[in-house]
């Protein structure tokens, strides 16, 4: 079963890493970077202690930082190296050699689970909970699902190591919000009517402008 789950997992990846093209080389290598995003984390910031003020602000802060590390560290310092599985992407791994690979870029040793996958969910789930926007929730959840896609675009993920990071990152998004909502003593976090500009954007709107505004400089900047 395993070797057959395996192999299904292999097949998956050559067929969708095979799919290149120079402007996409670089439009997921830049999307993929981490600080590229620190403008939608500002807005993230901004939103949070705008929608929650100062002192809730805090804790949700803190423990959406617990949410990432925990997946962070559950992922890649105790599931990866027992379980063991080369990327894709390793020299060593056979699958290697039929691999597009991007600016020569093989990632570490091991990948499963995905810790890309496993941090971006981890904060859409912890988001979506969060700020009970429609628009928001998706926004966010699209861009996991999109950070997810560019490390099997540049070969150093299998489709079974994002889909694994995924479920982990959602647990611990989940964990951590209901977390949050105990320590401020709430079963779900009030969410506070304020508007960003007047009555004109609500302020979760402003994450999806700042994301939106980075994906649009990525684009252009892949050109």
């Amino acid at each position: 079963m395993l070797e057959l789950l395996n192999d299904i997992d292999s097949q998956a990846y050559l067929l969708l890493n095979g799919m290149h093209t120079a402007y996409f080389d670089r439009f997921w290598m830049i999307f993929t970077g981490r600080f590229v995003w620190v403008p939608m984390y500002a807005a993230l910031l901004w939103v949070v202690v705008r929608q929650f003020g100062v002192r809730r602000a805090a804790v949700i802060v803190a423990c959406i930082v617990l949410a990432v590390v925990c997946a962070d560290q559950f992922c890649g310092h105790l599931l990866r190296p027992a379980i063991g599985r080369l990327r894709p992407s390793h020299p060593d791994n056979p699958l290697s050699a039929m691999s597009v690979l991007v600016n020569g870029y093989r990632g570490g040793t091991y990948g499963f689970p995905s810790c890309h996958a496993a941090n971006s969910f981890a904060l859409a789930m912890f988001c979506a909970l969060l700020l009970r926007s429609r628009r928001a929730a998706w926004f966010i959840l699209l861009w996991a699902v999109a950070n997810s896609y560019s490390r099997l675009y540049l070969g150093v993920h299998y489709p079974g190591d994002l889909i694994a990071g995924t479920a982990f990152g959602l647990l611990f998004g989940a964990l951590c919000y209901a977390l949050c909502a105990a320590l401020l003593r709430e079963r779900a976090l009030p969410q506070v009517r304020m508007h960003a500009f007047g009555k004109l954007l609500p302020p979760s709107d402003v994450l999806i402008l700042a994301g939106t505004a980075t994906v649009l400089g990525i684009a252009i900047a892949a050109i």
